[in-house]
């Protein structure tokens, strides 16, 4: 009689049938993460894939004297929405991204007026980048974090304000310089001024 189920015998020798496949699959997940390890990169191009326009379209809005200023300061870079872009696209490849996506998370997140919404979002917020073991956890300290763990006992417009500041003063500190000396910014300010001769 045919039997569609295998048997153990139909494996090799000392080898676990779900093992094997539990294997197969991590072996391919750790191939895509290796692969995207060796194609990290810190140039132009990955900038203008992220765009918030046509990547051509939005190199030739932008100008030098725009690309230039969001080395003036951090605030000006994050009032510049090709500013953001860029700055997430280097944050990207230095694999610290969720520092940018907290920040804009609770620049929106204070633009809730609807009081039912408000609550369902800071716990949303929190649950994203602040919890200990986060999927996109951020680097804040543990008084930081129980504070803002306390203020979602009842959330408010400000409750993330005291973890939102820490993550601006590190990416500020930290990413910020070395977007600036990167070749990523270098490549965006050559290429806007070599349009302009």
């Amino acid at each position: 009689m045919w039997s569609s189920t295998r048997n153990l015998s139909d494996y090799p020798i000392g080898k676990d049938p779900q093992a094997m496949r539990t294997g197969q699959r991590r072996n391919k997940g750790m191939r895509t993460r290796l692969g995207c390890l060796s194609h990290k990169s810190d140039s132009c191009s990955d900038f203008t894939a992220i765009l918030p326009d046509k990547p051509n379209r939005a190199l030739k809005r932008l100008s030098t004297e725009e690309a230039t200023r969001w080395a003036d300061s951090f605030d000006v870079l994050l009032s510049h929405k090709y500013g953001v872009a860029a700055f997430r696209a280097f944050l990207k490849t230095e694999f610290s991204e969720e520092n940018l996506e907290f920040w804009l998370a609770c620049e929106e997140f204070k633009k809730t007026r609807s009081t039912a919404k408000l609550v369902s979002k800071a716990h949303r917020i929190f649950e994203e980048f602040v919890d200990v073991q986060a999927p996109r956890e951020v680097n804040i300290d543990f008084q930081t974090r129980e504070a803002t763990r306390k203020n979602m006992q009842e959330p408010s417009l400000t409750c993330f304000d005291q973890a939102q500041g820490k993550v601006h003063s590190l990416m500020e500190k930290d990413s910020y310089p070395r977007f600036l000396r990167s070749k990523m910014y270098l490549d965006l300010l050559s290429q806007s001024q070599r349009r302009l001769s």
